[in-house]
């Protein structure tokens, strides 16, 4: 499924537009966004939390050249399903 047929989905089951179901879908993931950025987490019970956590900096090598490179400390996005997610897809 793709944003556009998710947002089909989202204005047939709200039983609204579709302009209205893509105003809220933007606004959902701009809410998660921002939440993320400040460097909390978003907790939707039953489906799952949206989180932030931090990779180290570390040294990597470049596949072309052999070279040892610094790879910097990077904040990583990452999602961890509910059980009620977890029990839907099994």
């Amino acid at each position: 499924m793709n944003k556009a047929e998710l947002i089909e989905h989202i204005a047939r089951q709200a039983d609204i537009s579709k302009a209205a179901a893509g105003r809220a879908l933007e606004a959902v993931i701009s809410g998660v966004e921002t939440t993320l950025k400040k460097g909390e987490s978003v907790s939707l019970v039953g489906f799952g939390t949206f989180a932030v956590s931090t990779r180290p900096a570390r040294t990597g090598r470049n596949p072309r050249t052999g070279d040892e490179i610094n790879i910097r400390k990077a904040k990583i996005p990452k999602f961890r399903p509910g059980k009620g997610l977890k029990d839907a897809v099994n």
